[in-house]
């Protein structure tokens, strides 16, 4: 899970240790905050770049903390790795699990739920439903 507090520049290289593991399809400053937040040892994969391509950090968390970080090559993976991996994810993660993760509301109601999304508070993926 993450926070509305790992969208913001990062402050400090070393952060109070949150994450044993990181996905970030985020990049830039969410990227940096996550990698200055997983624990010692952590691994964070980083496999998109909606905020941004650049990358502020130091080399704090890896070598003090001996995080890895570790890219995912989500453009030139050949199909038939690609195949293998969503039949692994079909396979390890029961679909009620993701279900569970997924809240749906209609775009009237999108503007009331902003609010949670700023304040952090919102898990999971909200679905806006337009009729």
């Amino acid at each position: 899970m993450i926070d509305r507090n790992v969208l913001a520049a990062a402050e400090k290289p070393l952060q109070k240790e949150r994450w044993g593991a990181v996905v970030d399809s985020v990049g830039s400053h969410t990227l940096a905050n996550a990698c200055a937040q997983t624990r010692a040892e952590g691994v964070v994969a980083a496999c998109g770049l909606a905020q941004g391509m650049d990358f502020p950090v130091t080399v704090a968390p890896f070598i003090l903390r001996g995080v890895v970080l570790a890219g995912v090559n989500s453009v030139t993976t050949p199909r038939a790795k690609r195949e293998q991996a969503w039949a692994r994810l079909a396979k390890e993660l029961p679909a009620a699990t993701l279900e569970a993760m997924i809240h749906e509301i209609a775009l009237e109601a999108a503007i009331d739920r902003a609010p949670r999304f700023l304040e952090g508070t919102v898990r999971g993926r909200t679905v806006v439903k337009i009729d």
